[in-house]
């Protein structure tokens, strides 16, 4: 594992996935996903975050400018992929919980996952809707009753990184963010065609289904005016 920094974000670059699972055997933190929105955001906190955690690459751009500083074996793992071999990896020895989406979701990814990988033990669920104290005390409360050691928290960004950051405070243990993970899991949404995932398109393709994404998007142009300026 090596790091590069990217505007002021540490990336911690793997060689894959499998690079990925031993370095995070037995750690507790956010594994964060860091993309180009993540690396141009102007938030400190979210930086504090992922430079605390460990921030992996999962998008075409940090890929690039990684590797005009040098890290050429630096790999783009896609998050929507991860959780499930940490999942396989770690079925029989940690226990889970499931933060995020709908209820119905969440209720369903718990039993697809029950299926796809028996003996897995998810120590609870809850849904991403906690606009009130009173919903997040009750999550926290779960979460501190139940001492899970992996919790995946699909809620989109920077709400997850937020809460993420919140939780490990009060209940240390591995957190990974999944933004819609669970909606695709479960067959709600799509995923880009393995043409357009290989070609570092997949932003091209969601947008063109999503196309109210163009205003989170947009940063792509100064991403890649920084990265052709060597501004990163």
């Amino acid at each position: 594992m090596n790091k590069v920094i990217l505007n002021g974000v540490t990336v911690a670059t793997f060689k894959g996935a499998e690079d990925l699972l031993e370095f995070i055997n037995n750690k507790k933190g956010i594994l964060a996903a860091v993309n180009a929105e993540k690396i141009l955001n102007r938030d400190p906190r979210i930086k504090d975050i992922i430079n605390n955690g460990i921030g992996y690459i999962d998008g075409a751009g940090p890929l690039l400018a990684a590797r005009r500083k040098g890290v050429y074996d630096a790999y783009k793992i896609a998050g929507c992929e991860l959780w499930l071999k940490i999942i396989e990896r770690f079925c029989h020895t940690r226990s889970f919980y499931l933060l995020g989406s709908t209820q119905s979701v969440v209720e369903e990814t718990a039993r697809k996952l029950q299926k796809d990988f028996p003996g897995i033990v998810i120590a609870g669920f809850h849904n991403g809707y906690l606009s009130t104290e009173s919903q997040k005390k009750d999550v926290i409360n779960d979460i501190r009753c139940k001492k899970p050691d992996i919790i995946f928290v699909a809620m989109g960004s920077p709400r997850q990184e937020l809460l993420m950051a919140e939780l490990q405070e009060i209940h240390p243990a591995l957190y990974m963010g999944l933004g819609g993970s669970f909606d695709i899991y479960t067959g709600k949404a799509k995923r880009a065609p393995k043409w357009w995932i290989e070609h570092n398109l997949e932003f091209a393709y969601r947008l063109m289904k999503e196309p109210k994404r163009i205003s989170r998007q947009i940063h792509l142009l100064r991403f890649a005016w920084m990265l052709v300026a060597n501004k990163l």
